[in-house]
This record gives C-alpha cells, structure tokens and sequence, in this order.
C-alpha cells in the first residue's frame, strides 16, 4: 500500500501529547491522520487532517470513528477494547491488537500474565474491592509497606500509592485492585521495543529513570542507564520475552526494577510511544514516534542507537498553581548549549500536569545529566 500523500487514512485514538508527537512524523511524510479526543482543546487537534470530538470509552464513538481508517492506532489505553475488537473483524487493522490491549489494560491481568508465561514481577495480590485490603491486612495475608494499584485507568502517577500504615487505605477507590510487595531497587529502567506488523523486532538502549517522589511521575529519563552492561543486556532479554508473548504490534515500553542482587523485575508496559523515549526524538537515529509509525504500517524498521547522550526532563506544573499556564524563564534554558524543549500545548496547568518536556544532549553523560539538573532548577510550570 501507498501510505505518502495518498488516500490512505492512519487513526489515531487519543489526542494527548504522544499524539501530537507522531503527528510531527506523519507530517514530515505527508500521511493522512484522524484523531479522536474528548476534550476539543486537544494538543493533536492543530496538526491532524481530521479531528473528532469523542468519548475514546464509548463503544459506538470508536466504532464509527474507526470504520473509514485504514490502519488504527493508540496513543492511551484506556479506549474501548469491544469496539477495536469489532473494527478489527470487520477488516480494519488495529494495532496494538485488541487482545494484547486487554491485558494490558487491566493491571491483575497484566500481573497474572507475567505469573503465566514466568516473567519475574514482584509478589502481588489481587483484590475484588479495596475494603478486602484491610482484612488481608489484619489477617496477616499482607504486611506494611505495599504498594497499592487500581486495576484500571491508572495514569501518570494516579492509581498508584505507597501503603505504610492502615490509615493509608483511608479515600482508596473501591473497586479492583491489586497490591505489591515492595521491591528493594537500585535503579527503576525501561526497554522499548519495537515490532513491526512485518514481524522484525528492535529494542532501544536501557534507559533509567528518576521519579518525583511525591508524584510518583518520572522527572529524568537518562539514556543510556548508568549499568552494567551485563545487567542492560539482561533488560533487554526480559522486555523482549513480554514482547513475544503479549504479540503487540508497534511500540512496547517495558518499565522494569533492577533489584539489590542486580535481577530485573518487569513492573508494568505500555502499548505505545512512552514518557520513557522522549528523549529520542533529539538522541536516537530513530526517534520512537516514527518507529511506531514504522512499525504499524509495517516499514522497515530505523535503528535505534543512540547518536548522543540524552537525558529528557519532564515539564510539570508547579504545586499551588492552577490556570492559564506560564513557562517561568524558558528562554534562559533556550540559551543553554544542546537543550530542546517541547510544548504540549495545554493551556491550562495544574499541580503535576505534564505540560511538556526538556531534552538536553551532550557527548558527555555526566554534563548532559548536569545540565539537566540545571535546566529542571530554573524552568518553572506555573500560572499566571
């Protein structure tokens, strides 16, 4: 098929940033591109060829959205898996496939997935309701510290909580759950990989990841990790054993714990471009949103070494601001050799929003993650 500046159609379910970031991509090579987003001020809704306002959770809004697309992609998880389904026997091609986004859309089936095909995960229990916790908890099933998941629509730090004492499980949602042991860790780090429709199969360097520690949000993406080599190459093998087990077709990022006694434990994926590949747009040879859209259409995939050093850091809002948004002191880190930022395009902010990134390369890691330190110092998210 004839996929640049032809009648071929590319949908896209989501119309957050990721979006708009392939659509930097499918700009340069003139494909056409529908998106879907519930909310009309959508950062993909300025660059696609057609934007439809639409609840990605409705069944009939997917359904008819994707029913003159050619090829159908995510940006988010959290879309109607019955309506892809459907689209997907009446010939349209969706990718990831439905059946590898079901399991990944509920973290307990995620977990028992990993348990299925032994992929090392950390201990977790699984809960109907989040009230059973606590008779786990006085029954002796579960002992402090554990980490609390909601099974569903968890996102960018919202569904995920520390438990440390019983007043902890206090405003907990109540429906499905699980939660996990806490794992000792040196280092949290993240594989993407990439699996074209074709079948060919590449994975993008390790890289590492610092997270806020309130937010529980990733502040730097630091590519590549600071590791071992024999612990990277032990990364790779496990992201892509889920790889080949879940059978999703395009990008796969695969966040992961390096334990104290260096083994790798696979926390949670996800089906599309990620936080954790950002910093490829500046870095890579092949940024990952071409690569997903390399990998769907069914294209040769680019390579994915690393040109520079990268480190990305991400653009929150700042606590105790709320409105229409401000970038504090931008052009000062614009002055700064081998930075890049990006805007989202959200007007508004609030506390922890991500509004944008910063990618600063260098030859150098040690001065690259410097410069980083200094770039997240001096910008500041906050609202007029």
């Amino acid at each position: 098929m004839d996929y640049f500046s032809s009648d071929f159609k590319l949908g896209i379910l989501g119309g957050g940033q990721l979006g708009k970031m392939l659509l930097y991509e499918t700009r340069k090579w003139d494909i056409y591109t529908k998106v879907m987003d519930a909310s009309p001020q959508a950062p993909c809704k300025i660059a696609c060829n057609e934007f439809v306002l639409g609840d990605l959770m409705d069944f009939d809004a997917v359904l008819a959205f994707g029913k003159d697309v050619d090829v159908l992609t995510i940006e988010i998880e959290n879309v109607n898996v019955d309506a892809l389904e459907k689209l997907e026997e009446e010939g349209v091609k969706v990718y990831p496939p439905p059946k590898a986004l079901r399991t990944i859309q509920n973290k307990a089936q995620q977990k028992l997935f990993y348990v299925d095909n032994n992929i090392p995960t950390a201990n977790f229990s699984r809960f109907a309701y989040a009230s059973e916790i606590k008779d786990s908890v006085e029954n002796g099933g579960l002992e402090f510290p554990f980490v609390w998941k909601s099974a569903q629509f968890g996102y960018d730090g919202q569904g995920v909580k520390i438990v440390r004492k019983t007043d902890d499980l206090d405003g907990l949602p109540p429906g499905e759950c699980i939660t996990e042991k806490m794992v000792d860790f040196k280092n949290e780090l993240a594989v993407i990989v990439a699996k074209s429709s074709s079948g060919e199969v590449k994975t993008y360097p390790v890289v590492e990841m610092e997270f806020h520690p309130e937010a529980n949000q990733v502040e730097y993406v630091i590519c590549p990790a600071r590791i071992d080599e024999k612990v990277a190459q032990k990364a790779q093998q496990v992201a892509l054993k889920v790889s080949e087990h879940i059978g999703h077709v395009g990008l796969l990022a695969v966040e992961l714990f390096q334990t104290l006694d260096d083994t790798i434990l696979v926390n949670e994926v996800a089906p599309r471009p990620h936080n954790s590949g950002h910093y490829s747009i500046e870095a890579s040879y092949t940024n990952q949103f071409e690569q997903h859209i390399r990998a769907i259409l069914g294209l040769p995939l680019g390579k994915t070494d690393s040109k520079v050093a990268g480190v990305m850091v991400n653009l929150v809002g700042a606590e105790g601001h709320q409105g229409d948004v401000v970038y504090e002191n931008i052009q000062e880190i614009l002055a700064m050799e081998g930075v890049t930022p990006h805007i989202y395009g959200k007007k508004q902010t609030r506390p922890f929003r991500k509004m944008g990134h910063v990618t600063i390369v260098n030859q150098n890691m040690g001065k690259a993650r410097e410069m980083a330190q200094k770039v997240k110092e001096k910008i500041s998210v906050i609202s007029k």
